[in-house]
């Protein structure tokens, strides 16, 4: 998938994951834009769930992709299944508020 992602310049990939130890939530999203250098970010935080965790991620992953300019497509490679139903869930969309605007 990346290869496929790396020919096109307007595409960006976001991998994220989250791990919960000793009450420690561990988040890290990886981006990967074709002309830029891998990103990393690592964020930790105390009693939250495992779907916090992962839904911060990746409002944080797609807000780094969001200011960069020239990518109109944004790929998201998740491995919690109830984040994304969240995600897509009307009722929920407070959870979802970008926190960087930019006019288009």
């Amino acid at each position: 998938m990346v290869l496929r992602i790396s020919s096109s310049l307007s595409t960006a990939l976001v991998v994220t994951d989250v791990s919960i130890k000793n009450d420690i939530a561990t988040s890290i999203s990886h981006i990967h834009l074709a002309d830029h250098s891998l990103i990393k970010t690592v964020h930790h935080a105390m009693f939250i769930t495992s779907m916090e965790a992962e839904l911060f991620a990746i409002r944080c992953g797609i807000n780094q992709v969001y200011i960069k300019e020239g990518v109109s497509k944004i790929i998201v490679v998740t491995d919690s299944i109830n984040a994304v139903k969240k995600i897509f869930d009307s009722k929920s969309h407070l959870l979802w508020q970008p926190l960087i605007t930019k006019d288009k």
